[in-house]
């Protein structure tokens, strides 16, 4: 798992500046607040994700990330349709998330596909301030 963890801290440290940049490293997965998975074929890891419970009711998407390897075969978007059918069964109202806004090259696959998984834009998530970096969405689980 080390890998694609490191390997999506490096993704993001690439792609938005340091104060923008909210990708959690190993250690964030850790916490008790927080739910990680991975995406298996056979014993090669394609892809992982967590959320983070958050103190309003929602939870808040972490860590997606798929091996090079693996892109552009729905990965991504199995690993989202997992956390929010686990976050629902955990009593979640919602999945909310960051991630790269516009001014972010690097982010655009993301926010289409978070788009077309039904996430709205939205005002800035619990434990977040506006930022021109950032794009904030949501996902209504009820």
């Amino acid at each position: 798992m080390r890998p694609l963890i490191e390997g999506n801290q490096a993704y993001g440290a690439g792609a938005s500046p340091a104060e923008s940049d909210h990708t959690f490293g190993v250690e964030d997965l850790r916490q008790h607040d927080v739910r990680f998975f991975a995406l298996f074929e056979g014993e090669t890891a394609l892809g992982c994700g967590a959320y983070k419970t958050l103190p309003d009711g929602t939870a808040e998407v972490k860590s997606v990330f798929v091996a090079a390897a693996a892109r552009g075969r729905g990965c991504a978007g199995r690993l989202m349709e997992f956390l929010a059918q686990e976050a629902k069964a955990d009593g979640f109202q919602a999945l909310v998330l960051e991630t790269g806004s516009e001014l972010c090259p690097g982010y655009e696959a993301a926010r289409a596909l978070y788009e077309r998984l039904g996430y709205s834009y939205c005002d800035p998530i619990y434990g977040y301030k506006k930022d021109p970096m950032s794009a904030f969405m949501r996902l209504d689980l009820e």
